[in-house]
């Protein structure tokens, strides 16, 4: 498992390389952006996920922690000491008075401790620092997964708005044909004024739809130049520098929902990271248990000190030592006990975790799916209609010209096409958001840009 979260490094790794290469080949507003760019620019500037990456590093730095009770440790002391409280000892007439203790003294030591035994917490915090990092990057995995589906909406939402503009822009233009028909119509005769005023009030209720249809095209771009971690000046609002290169064009995928629910309980990152989880409680319950056994530690050394004996800072007493101490706490008023049972209780929670995560991934997978289903059925059923749309709205032309139809077939032929080319262009964007929360949900895609 750690081999494979070492790949997953190094793709993230290239991910990178290339997100900087395409970054300084390409900054936005200078040409298209296809989705594939915009992935590669989040992987490098997404706010999330740069957040996710000093996350991995805290982790990694708590790593080095977990396994520094199997290394030595090399510990330098030195200290310097005057008083006044000295002793003298007079050995009687004529002896001179000795003096027991110098009013100034100086020691230093360099001392290497490596630890031997300690109850089982040596392998186990090596056992530990492999799972710390593993549940990072996994969890650094979910980010990115995360973000990248964000990015995915994001754009797809941009294509959306654009082609919410054109139909809005259409339809306007169909209305001002119309009306202008009618005019030379009412001009000629042949039409009341009723029909002039019914196209001018049709026109201006379309305009609204073009308004909004705008702001959300603008909005979108907001929301996708923010996704990828840029700052848009303050002076850019109108007419933001952002053009795509893809469309919305939405190609069939086949997707089973039993081997896509065993493959997100076997490869969604957040379940991952559970599982490694609940290896490091068990971990904390070895830990815990080595508070019942002895430690060991062997230590050697080099010291130096000044003489004991008279004030001649000068004269040190230097020399090696070595041995080995056992520390053990035969009775630590139950501090141990308490320790284990709370390790053993994180443990059984964390599994419980596990077990709650995995249904809810199922769950959520379940739940993609099915909107992926319906969101290929209404795609599906819109294919024709638009077609059909434009083909009613020339027969309704074509009997308005020849005198058998009224301006309301067309009104409601023009409005029938309106209503089909947006319906499509929503379906398709549905379709598309639909299936990458489906293959977000299933897990099976790795968290890096396309190629």
């Amino acid at each position: 498992m750690f081999a494979r979260c070492a790949v997953v490094v190094l793709l993230f790794a290239i991910s990178d390389v290339r997100a900087a290469e395409s970054t300084n080949a390409m900054p936005w507003g200078e040409r298209p952006l296809s989705l594939a760019d915009a992935i590669n620019i989040a992987l490098e500037h997404n706010y999330t996920i740069q957040r996710g990456k000093h996350d991995l590093e805290a982790a990694h730095g708590v790593a080095v922690q977990t396994r520094a009770i199997a290394l030595p440790k090399l510990r330098a002391t030195g200290d310097y000491f005057a008083t006044d409280q000295t002793e003298n000892f007079n050995f009687g007439p004529g002896a001179p008075n000795v003096q027991f203790e110098a009013d100034q003294r100086w020691s230093a030591t360099l001392r290497l401790v490596q630890s031997i035994y300690e109850g089982g917490r040596i392998k186990s915090g090596l056992r530990a620092s492999r799972f710390v990092r593993q549940q990072a990057l996994f969890q650094h995995q979910a980010v990115i997964a995360d973000a990248l589906l964000a990015v995915r909406t994001a754009y797809y939402d941009v294509l959306l708005g654009l082609q919410q503009i054109s139909v809005q822009e259409a339809s306007i233009a169909l209305l001002e044909k119309e009306l202008h028909d009618n005019q030379k119509r009412f001009e000629a005769g042949t039409v009341p004024q009723f029909n002039v005023l019914r196209a001018e009030v049709e026109l201006a209720s379309a305009r609204p739809r073009l308004i909004r249809a705008r702001n959300s095209y603008r909005i979108a771009k907001n929301n996708l130049l923010h996704q990828l971690g840029y700052e848009i000046p303050a002076n850019v609002w109108e007419n933001i520098p952002l053009e795509l290169s893809d469309r919305l064009e939405a190609e069939p995928v086949e997707i089973e929902l039993s081997p896509a629910l065993l493959q997100a309980v076997a490869h969604r990152p957040e379940l991952e990271a559970l599982r490694v989880a609940e290896r490091l409680r068990g971990e904390d319950i070895v830990a815990a248990r080595a508070g019942y056994k002895p430690s060991v530690q062997l230590l050697a050394g080099y010291g130096s000190r000044s003489a004991q004996f008279g004030d001649d800072l000068t004269r040190d007493i230097s020399g090696w030592h070595a041995g080995a101490q056992l520390n053990w706490d035969i009775f630590d008023g139950a501090l141990t006990k308490g320790k284990v049972q709370q390790a053993r209780a994180l443990h059984e929670r964390t599994r419980t975790e596990v077990e709650d995560t995995t249904r809810q991934i199922e769950l959520e997978v379940r739940t993609a799916y099915s909107s992926f289903i319906e969101a290929r059925e209404v795609l599906e059923s819109q294919r024709k209609v638009q077609e059909q749309a434009e083909e009613s709205l020339r027969l309704a032309n074509s009997r308005a010209n020849a005198g058998t139809g009224t301006q309301l077939d067309v009104l409601n032929a023009q409005t029938a096409l309106t209503q089909a080319r947006t319906t499509q262009i929503q379906a398709a964007r549905d379709y598309l958001v639909a299936r990458a929360r489906l293959i977000r949900a299933i897990g099976s895609e790795t968290p890096r840009a396309q190629p």
